[in-house]
This record gives structure tokens, sequence and C-alpha cells, in this order.
């Protein structure tokens, strides 16, 4: 078939650092084509040049036989190639309608046209399934799955031949992940060409029809999904084997150093009641709005404790900073806002937790020495640690933001979706220093949308539904049919 989009020999290179090595991708009409790698192979530099986002500095690409070349994202989506990225691009100050239109707004003898405008947005909401959100709504009003939803609708409005989603499920629940998969599907048959970014392999299986494997910036291996088995997959992405998807560090488990009684937060949780023990890897599951982040927001003392306790150790002051004096650690899921100071160099953001003084003086020799250690232990992939954290990809951010609490020397660890955004490779690192942690006494509270995930690395799982967590167990007295069933109240 005559490919609708043929980028040839596209590079890239940031100063010295060579994004892109001369990428050859192919992409014909009516696929569903995954783009998989580890974070910082290329993927994302890749399709900001596809959607014209970013410049090539070499290389040339053709669109349905013709030269193309945007100069910017409207002249890409003037030719139908729309991208819809991880970190979402919302004006909270405006409407729904101002959201999804913005830029493509309909207009007669220089009045926008309300009525058709409204039209579009409503229509794109409901092939969405989400027919319940309100146009005139503000985009602050909405929680964070809402705005994918919101996200996405954009895409759909106006003519689209080529639709690039950039891990589209990251903050969506199970069902309207199970929606976005059927429009896909709904697309595709109409011959829209759809480009698929996710670290979930299950995802890629589930919805593509070919491959193409990024590592370093150059295209290593690509194949049609199902023909290829899932470990090969693993060694392109990687360039080695991963022996242990959920690698297993033996831990004992001690002690109580945290414990929720009939914590009651002002909205949510509505009732929560767990003891975490030194050692410990104690999973919550739950969908999206069940109270999962409201929990370690509340234990944390960034949210109000409208009733119950919070006691860590001997000591039970709410502030942040007594959490921070008692040796409690917070990982944000929305690292974007929350996790991370974009704008700062990358051995601030690390160093923000503790730094290092002597007589009321900063020592700044022995906070670098002690950050570039930490960065080392993560393997996170840098120019210099003075370069603003904003600057890397995805998956290395969110290593940063896991390096503070073990820079910080936290003993008790809240990770509300600690492998967000992260790819393969990566989430086995994670998952080991986790275990590490757990073997060095540090307790442990994860908070994950990913069953495999709390089943591979967790001791214990508890569930959280409409604000009421359950009591943990361990993970061997689950099974994932309970832990659905226990998380949508069935």
């Amino acid at each position: 078939m005559t490919p609708r989009l043929r980028m040839s020999g596209v590079r890239k290179s940031y100063g010295p650092t060579a994004a892109l090595r001369g990428v050859d991708l192919a992409l014909v009409p009516g696929e569903v084509h995954a783009l998989v790698g580890e974070n910082g192979a290329g993927k994302s530099t890749l399709t900001k040049v596809l959607s014209g986002a970013e410049q090539p500095d070499a290389g040339a690409m053709e669109l349905d036989g013709a030269p193309y070349r945007p100069t910017g994202a409207g002249a890409a989506r003037a030719r139908g190639v729309v991208m819809v990225y991880q970190e979402l691009a919302i004006c909270p100050d405006l409407t729904v309608e101002a959201n999804v239109m913005l830029g493509r707004e309909h207009a007669a003898r220089g009045f926008l046209s309300g009525t058709s405008n409204r039209e579009q947005v409503e229509r794109a909401l409901r092939e969405l399934g989400h027919p319940e959100i309100d146009p005139g709504a503000p985009a602050s009003s909405l929680a964070p799955a809402a705005l994918q939803v919101v996200e996405i609708a954009r895409a759909l409005v106006g003519s689209l031949q080529v639709l690039v989603l950039d891990e589209p499920t990251s903050a969506l629940s199970q069902e309207d992940a199970q929606r976005l998969f059927a429009l896909i599907k709904r697309l595709k048959a109409s011959g829209v060409t759809v480009v698929y970014i996710s670290h979930f392999l299950e995802e890629v299986e589930a919805v593509a029809d070919r491959f193409t494997v990024l590592r370093d910036g150059q295209a290593v291996g690509s194949g049609r999904v199902g023909e290829v088995p899932r470990e090969r997959v693993i060694e392109m992405m990687v360039g080695r084997t991963v022996t242990e998807q959920y690698p297993r560090t033996p831990h004992a488990i001690g002690a109580p150093v945290l414990e929720l009684r009939d914590l009651c937060g002002a909205d949510l949780p509505r009732d929560a009641s767990l003891t975490l023990r030194r050692g410990e890897i104690l999973g919550v599951a739950g969908i999206v709005g069940s109270g999962r982040t409201e929990l370690l927001r509340a234990v944390y003392g960034l949210d109000p404790v409208r009733r119950g306790s919070v006691t860590v150790g001997t000591f039970s002051g709410g502030t942040v900073a007594d959490r921070i004096a008692q040796g409690v650690g917070l990982v944000s899921e929305d690292r974007k806002t929350e996790g991370l100071a974009l704008e700062l160099p990358i051995a601030d953001n690390v160093a923000l937790s503790r730094l290092d003084s002597r007589a009321g003086l900063l020592s700044l020799a022995r906070t670098r020495a002690a950050v570039g250690d930490v960065l080392a232990r993560f393997g996170v992939k840098f120019r210099d640690p003075a370069q603003a954290v904003g600057e890397l990809s995805g998956g290395n951010q969110q290593k940063v933001a896991l390096a503070r609490l073990f820079h910080q020397r936290a003993d008790v660890l809240l990770l509300d979706e600690p492998t967000k955004g992260v790819d393969v490779g990566s989430k086995a690192d994670i998952y080991r220093t986790i275990g590490t942690a757990a073997a060095d006494g540090k307790a442990v509270l994860v908070v994950s949308s990913y069953l495999p995930e709390l089943f591979g690395v967790c001791d214990t799982l508890a569930v959280m539904c409409r604000g009421k967590l359950s009591a943990a167990r361990p993970v061997a007295e689950w099974t994932p049919e309970q832990v659905i069933a226990a998380a949508t109240g069935a």
C-alpha cells in the first residue's frame, strides 16, 4: 500500500546531543502504528517533527505523495496531522468549547458562529463517550481524566489524516481507555492513520497493527504486532535482555511506622485506616476519582484532615514541614505542576527537601556531590546538573522526582503513580530501587492504576472505592478480578 506519510533520514540535534540519527518511517492509511522505546529514545522528538512543533536538521517527509515540511502545529493541522501530547496543553481559564475549537473557530462576517462551534464540540464529546461534559464549563473545573478527553476531542475537530497519540491513557480510567480504543478502531476503519506511543506493551498489542522500536535516536526494529514476542521487543527497546519485569529484592517487614485511623479529608478520603510497617511495600488500588491521590495528600499534610489521625512513629504533627522532619517524602502524580519546579536546574530539584548546610551556610559542593550520586543511581539522562529539569523527557523527569526522596533520606515513601510515563527498562530499575528501599528498612506506600505493577511489586494491597479504603491483605490473597470488583463496588 502507498504510504500516507513517509519520513526518510530525519535528523535532529540539540547542541551536541543527537536526538534523531537518520530515522526512516512509513505509515499507511487505516493502520495503527506504535512507536515504542525507552525515555530519551527519540519518540517525542520524532513526533514533534511530524506534527510541526520542531524543524528537522536533515531528511525529508512526504504526505500523500507530496512534500511535507510543516512550519508549525497549525500548518500540520491544516494538512490533517494532529498531535495529542502526554502533557496536556489546556488553557484552564477558557471553557471546554474554547479549548476544543482554539485556532479553528468558525466565523461568519467577522463574528464567531457559536452554534456551529458548539455542535462540533458536542459531536466530538459524544464520539468519545462523554456527552455529560459541558462545553460551557471552564476547563479549570474538570478533573485530569476529563481534561484528557477534552484534549483528544480537540483532535477530532476538522479534517483528520494522521493522529498522533502520546501516552493517551496515562490519566484515563479503564473504562475511558476502552472507549478510546473503540474510537481508534473507528478512525482506523475510516482510513485515518494513528501513531500510538505507549510504555504499556499490552496496550500496543491490543490496538496496534505494526510497531517501530526507537533506541538512541535510531529505528532499530519493526514488525507486525503479534508476530514478534514481547520479550524480543523489550530487548530491542533497552538493548539488553531484561530478565525480570518485576524484580524482587528480599526484605523483612518490621515494626509499624505509619498509622492512619479513620482518616477523613475535606472531601476525600471518606474513611481510611491502615498500618504501614518498616520494610513493607503496601499498594493502594482503585479507579480514577476514588480518593487514592487525596489519601496521600492528606497523609503528607497538603490537604486538610477533617477527622481521624495520622501518626508517624510517635509524632502526629500534620504540616508538610512536620512530615519532612519526620522522614516522610511524597512523589506527586502531577509532576508537571506539583512534583517538580520545571524551570529550576535538575540539581536544585533533587536537593530541595534537604540542603546541606554548616553553621547556617549552604555547602554547595557537598550538595552537588550528593545530588550527582543519586542521579547516577537512578540513571537519569541529562547534559548537565544545571540543565532545567523541564528540558528532560517525561520519564527522566519522573526519575528526578523519585531521586529527591532518596536524597532527602526519607524513611516513609509515598509514591503516587511512580512509573507514570516511564519506559519498560526504567520501570524495572524503579521497581528494583523500591525493593532496595524496603530492604533498607524504609516503608513504601504505592498508589497505582496499573494492577500488574501492584501485584508484581507489593507485599500487601488495599483497595480504595468512593473514598473508603478496604483492609490491607497480603497480595497473594487477592486476584485481579477481586481488586476490580472491590474498586468498582461490585
